[in-house]
């Protein structure tokens, strides 16, 4: 005990100096550590370089020119002298329907505006001697009829009126007697007939007879007689005559004695429809003469001075000749009728379809024969193509007509071609998965690939370019996402070239896949770290350091 208490404060001060001596030990320790750490760190210096900032898009081959053509009315197919793939020039018949009915709707279109002209023709030249004599006239009529009216039937209407009744009357009387006597048939009747048909004979008896004393006649064998005039021909030819007159006179009264004895039923039946004719001229003529003593009526003194008063207009219009009103109504008849023919010709040109541009027929929808309508053909200008890209509304801001971009095709992956953005479309597409995308027009190049409408390309397009700006890579930005800020680990060493690393906040510009571009925050030449501080390495060292990785 008295040798601990005699040696208690060189032990205490042994173990204080033993307690510091395991810490610098430690202290130590953890210096190489950080030391080795920052060995296997790797940097790069911030450099002067050029940046470009791209888009990437897939989309398909188009023809920068295409067309659908459709009819603009049903017809009758009569021709369609192309086949899918048929190479046409601007101008060529693609397909032709039938063109009867238009033709004819032209000529008639023709016929009308040709009499539009001539009336508006008429109208301006003024009115002819033969219109105003004819005019007048029809004025004189008019009043004449309208005085009658008004004055009444004068003594020598009525004297007229009657006669022409009684004129009627006796019609009547006489078709009456007529249609009774076809009916009523005496024995005296019969009787003076028959004395009258035996009267007939006896004179053609005597004719025969002094026309036969006249002339030498001889009986032949079978009973006829050859006669020969014996006197002087002029004594013979009246002889002749008596003869005919005897002969016609006999047939006269046998036909007369015929009808009484066997009465014709078509001659009762046209006695009866004399009868009746003649009663109904009788009632009009009656009627007349009724109208004409009670005098004209209200209504027709009405007409007769409407009549007067239409006559009237007319002639003044043809003496003052045509107001503006009516030359407007007549030139815009003329107009209707230059547009209604305007149309027919439309119409027939449109029967037509033509090939509006040089280019490759790649569809036909309808054959020979059919009654067609709407889309018919399509084609495109197969020497101008462009390919369409569906791009991104994130990108699309960063686009422009001009802009540089680069094209690959599926079918030829290594080969690029250089090209430019031809035209943006101002309305965007809603893909079915919600996205929105605009359609971004790029003309594709010439070149010795066989090219085809439909295939699938890819486009780089250069966004934004940035010249003789600070760069660093990638890996030596740090994003704080809550904040919005960036920085990066700068790698400074001391007298001893220990390494010491300092964040430092800075503003970033343009990015590309390797590079960022640095706004403000770092100058050229510093060295920055790239990612984070890893644990120690067997190897040890620095990485490439100052002047490594660019």
């Amino acid at each position: 005990m008295e040798f601990l208490k005699q040696y208690k404060w060189i032990i205490i001060t042994l173990l204080v100096l033993a307690v510091i001596g395991l810490g610098v030990l430690l202290w130590r320790g953890s210096g190489q550590q950080t030391a080795a750490a920052d060995a296997d760190a790797e940097t790069a210096v911030a450099f002067i370089g050029d940046l470009a900032e791209n888009a990437t898009a897939s989309g398909q081959v188009s023809a920068a020119r295409k067309a659908s053509l459709s009819l603009a009315s049903s017809g009758t197919v009569v021709a369609v002298p192309i086949n899918v793939g048929d190479t046409v020039a601007q101008g060529d018949l693609l397909l032709q329907l039938d063109t009867a009915d238009l033709e004819r709707d032209v000529a008639s279109a023709e016929y009308d505006l040709a009499i539009a002209e001539a009336q508006l023709a008429d109208l301006l030249a003024g009115s002819t001697t033969e219109e105003l004599a004819s005019a007048e006239a029809a004025l004189r009529s008019s009043r004449a009829k309208l005085d009658d009216f008004l004055n009444g039937p004068s003594l020598e209407e009525i004297a007229a009126s009657e006669a022409s009744l009684k004129a009627a009357q006796a019609n009547v009387w006489s078709a009456s007697g007529n249609f009774t006597a076809s009916q009523d048939v005496s024995e005296a009747d019969i009787a003076a007939a028959r004395k009258e048909l035996d009267s007939a004979l006896d004179e053609q008896q005597a004719a025969h007879d002094a026309w036969v004393d006249l002339a030498i006649c001889k009986e032949n064998a079978d009973g006829t007689h050859t006669c020969v005039p014996k006197v002087e021909n002029a004594k013979m030819d009246a002889a002749s005559e008596d003869v005919r007159r005897a002969n016609a006179q006999v047939a006269i009264k046998q036909a007369q004695l015929d009808e009484l004895l066997n009465p014709d039923a078509n001659q009762v039946a046209s006695s009866q429809a004399g009868l009746g004719s003649a009663s109904a001229a009788y009632a009009a003529a009656e009627a007349r003469h009724q109208k004409l003593l009670a005098g004209a009526t209200d209504a027709e003194i009405a007409a007769a001075e409407a009549d007067l008063a239409g006559a009237q207009a007319a002639l003044d219009k043809l003496l003052n000749g045509a107001d503006e009103t009516d030359i407007t109504i007549f030139e815009t008849r003329v107009a209707q009728a230059q547009t209604a023919l305007q149309e027919a010709l439309y119409a027939l040109d449109d029967a037509a379809v033509i090939a509006p541009f040089d280019g490759v027929v790649t569809a036909v929808h309808v054959t020979p024969g059919e009654l067609a309508s709407g889309l018919v053909v399509e084609m495109i200008a197969a020497e101008r193509l462009e390919i369409i890209l569906n791009v991104d509304e994130v990108d699309i801001g960063k686009l422009a007509v001009g802009q540089p971009a680069t094209v690959t095709l599926e079918t030829w992956p290594d080969v690029e071609l250089a090209s430019e953005v031809t035209a943006i479309a101002p309305r965007a597409n809603s893909g079915s998965n919600g996205a929105v995308a605009y359609e971004v027009h790029i003309g594709l190049p010439e070149s010795n690939l066989p090219v085809l409408v439909g295939m699938t390309a890819n486009a780089d397009l250069l966004t934004a370019n940035r010249e003789n700006v600070l760069l660093v890579p990638n890996a030596a930005i740090h994003p704080d996402r809550r904040n919005g800020t960036y920085s990066v680990t700068v790698v400074r060493r001391d007298q001893q070239g220990a390494l010491e690393t300092v964040p430092v906040n800075v503003e970033i510009g343009l990015k590309d896949n390797q590079f960022t571009q640095i706004v403000s925050g770092l100058v050229e030449g510093d060295e920055v770290l790239l990612g984070t501080l890893s644990a120690p390495t067997s190897t040890g060292g620095f990485g490439p350091g100052r002047g490594g990785r660019r």
